[in-house]
């Protein structure tokens, strides 16, 4: 029989240094770090526990970051207890109703607003966070070519071919680095924002997060991986977004838009490498299931600018193809 020698610290600690009595345990989610969170009930209350080995996770961005949302007024896990030496938690339970599970034609505007709406408040912090900067902008693109071409499809691109991609990515840092510099929760979809009953949504997830551009927290949401929206729809949530943030309300619309594309093309390309990593690292094949939309967004925008060509080109002589039903539901 299996044992979980994680699993017996985190009760252990519940029931003798918590002295949580009558509990139940069970899991709540996993994420794609080494990150696990547990679901526990007593007297009809519940919390969320969280385990993440010292070894393997830094849990003090996380404490940082959880801190900072809450005083912006956004809901984000409170912290009750943390075990440092052991690496557990107990947070407040933000229920178990992601986004992506309640997300339909009739939900989707007064949700997506609420988003947008928190995402507003998360914008105002200004302190403690690392720069999204050039360095880091061109590392994660770079997981495109060694995860999704040279992993996943076999593919090794020859020199012209790379210089070709690195016009690219000098392209997308540029695009970036023009805009307003905010808070970037750098993972901002439907799986991330919990539906709640009051305060939605909300937040988890956030423990990367960075100072960077103002697009990018934007991109997550509306162009998300999990699930598509038409085009003309995400424009007039974008619209929302532009008209009512004080940080953009005077930023031309076109511009805005261009804004938004490029930066959603450098997200795509590193979610391409990274859903290849988890693959071929980490074992969690499930991530492969994502990769179509995820490439059909990088389709599209290449087919609406022309400085983007050079990629579109590059992907036309690989035989690098869009699944052409999910293009068509994001036009």
């Amino acid at each position: 029989m299996q044992t979980d020698p994680r699993l017996e610290q985190l009760n252990n600690w519940l029931s003798k240094e918590l002295a949580i009595q009558d509990y139940t345990i069970e899991p709540a989610s996993a994420d794609a770090s080494f990150r696990r969170y547990f679901r526990i009930s007593s007297n009809n209350e519940t919390w969320i526990a969280m385990d993440a080995p010292p070894d393997k996770e830094d849990c003090q961005p996380f404490v940082h970051i959880a801190t900072m949302i809450e005083n912006t007024g956004v809901q984000a896990p409170h912290i009750f207890h943390w075990n440092t030496e052991q690496g557990f938690m107990l947070l407040s339970d933000l229920g178990n109703q992601p986004y992506l599970n309640s997300l339909s034609d009739k939900t989707a505007d007064k949700l997506y607003k609420e988003a947008m709406d928190a995402l507003y408040k998360m914008q105002t912090i200004r302190n403690g966070l690392a720069d999204y900067d050039t360095t880091l902008l061109q590392f994660e693109m770079s997981l495109f070519e060694d995860w999704y071409l040279n992993r996943h499809l076999q593919i090794t691109l020859d020199s012209g071919l790379q210089l070709s991609l690195k016009s690219i990515f000098d392209l997308l840092v540029d695009n970036a680095l023009q805009q307003p510099r905010v808070f970037v929760h750098r993972d901002y979809h439907s799986r991330n924002l919990m539906i709640t009953h009051t305060d939605n949504p909300g937040v988890i997830d956030f423990q990367d997060a960075v100072m960077g551009a103002i697009t990018y927290d934007l991109v997550s949401l509306l162009k998300d991986c999990y699930i598509a929206w038409p085009r003309q729809q995400l424009i007039k949530w974008l619209n929302y977004f532009r008209i009512n943030n004080p940080l953009t309300n005077n930023i031309d619309e076109d511009i805005f838009i261009r804004w938004f594309d490029l930066m959603g093309l450098q997200r795509h390309l590193k979610v391409l490498g990274i859903f290849s990593r988890l693959n071929y690292r980490d074992n969690k094949a499930n991530y492969l299931n994502d990769l179509p939309l995820t490439l059909a967004y990088v389709i599209d925008v290449c087919q609406r600018y022309e400085d983007l060509a050079p990629l579109l080109d590059l992907f036309s002589s690989l035989n690098i193809n869009a699944d052409r039903n999910i293009l068509d539901q994001i036009k």
